[in-house]
């Protein structure tokens, strides 16, 4: 794509999960500080102290990641523009390796009011002067889960919070990615994560490495701080040759199970090199099973 920004964000050692590259959540972390410095240079500065809120993103994951002192490029710029939101296109890159594609949707937020405001014209002029055309991701559909799936207690940390006061957005990655993993081990428990320990019962079994492809989430509402524990139920939406698609939503059991964040993830199955392979037979039959249907 033609881009309008390049940013450099510098890897950090603690980026590394247990299949030592870089944890896909991360990822959006990385857009996270090349959005800030993008609107920073783009004049629209006041738009980070006044509020701005992120919609929905979209990830597709090329490569893995791995750590070396080189930091990962990100080239950016504006896809559409709304009324009351736009939209940013990522490029990642490392080591001159593409890494991953992304698209993510905001909306100009009145902190005062508490309410979402309109672009001023000043703000759509600049987005206009750095518009770039890209082909948009396919959909990846799910369906809704209605407290169906396998429910995970979610309790916020003090430092997930933003300066915005409420659960920064990048977090949730973190809060998807817990819940798809004991969701998944306890479906399947060959599918339990590398440094995880083994149940013997389970040790004969086929294991293999499961890579995120593709990973979208919409908010729908703020998430604050609290002590109780919010829930977060996962289902398997879809299940391909040598991919699972899994559907997630983060709820407020305390309002009558109000659904604050849905998201979808494909996961491929991979040998020890990270090459595709079929689902292994057992997998495919446990996670049938668990099926969530329209």
């Amino acid at each position: 794509m033609t881009t309008t920004m390049r940013v450099e964000v510098p890897l950090r050692w603690g980026d590394m999960d247990a299949q030592a590259h870089v944890n896909n959540g991360m990822v959006a972390e990385y857009l996270q500080e090349a959005r800030v410095d993008f609107l920073h240079a783009a004049g629209v500065t006041e738009m980070l102290e006044t509020g701005v809120v992120v919609i929905s993103h979209q990830i597709e994951y090329l490569a893995p990641i791995t750590y070396s002192p080189r930091p990962v490029v990100v080239d950016l710029g504006i896809t559409h523009i709304g009324g009351a939101r736009f939209e940013v296109a990522y490029l990642l890159s490392h080591d001159g390796v593409e890494c991953a594609r992304a698209r993510s949707v905001l909306c100009p937020f009145d902190l005062a009011s508490q309410q979402v405001r309109r672009l001023s014209a000043g703000e759509r002029g600049w987005f206009e002067r750095h518009r770039i055309e890209v082909e948009p991701f396919r959909d990846l559909q799910a369906p809704a889960l209605l407290g169906r799936g396998v429910a995970h207690p979610l309790r916020p940390r003090w430092s997930d919070v933003d300066r915005f006061g409420h659960v920064n957005n990048v977090r949730l990655f973190d809060y998807v990615q817990e819940a798809r993993i004991a969701a998944s081990s306890w479906v399947d428990p060959s599918m339990l994560r590398h440094g995880s320990s083994l149940d013997p019962a389970h040790a004969a079994e086929e294991h293999s490495l499961w890579l995120v492809a593709r990973q979208d989430v919409e908010y729908l509402a703020q998430i604050p701080y609290r002590v109780e524990p919010y829930r977060v139920d996962t289902g398997v939406a879809r299940l391909g040759n040598s991919s699972v698609t899994f559907a997630a939503e983060v709820v407020d059991p305390l309002a009558e199970d109000q659904v604050l964040v849905r998201a979808r993830t494909v996961l491929v199955c991979a040998d020890d090199e990270g090459r595709p392979k079929q689902l292994p037979a057992t997998t495919r039959s446990r996670l049938g099973r668990e099926l969530v249907r329209d």
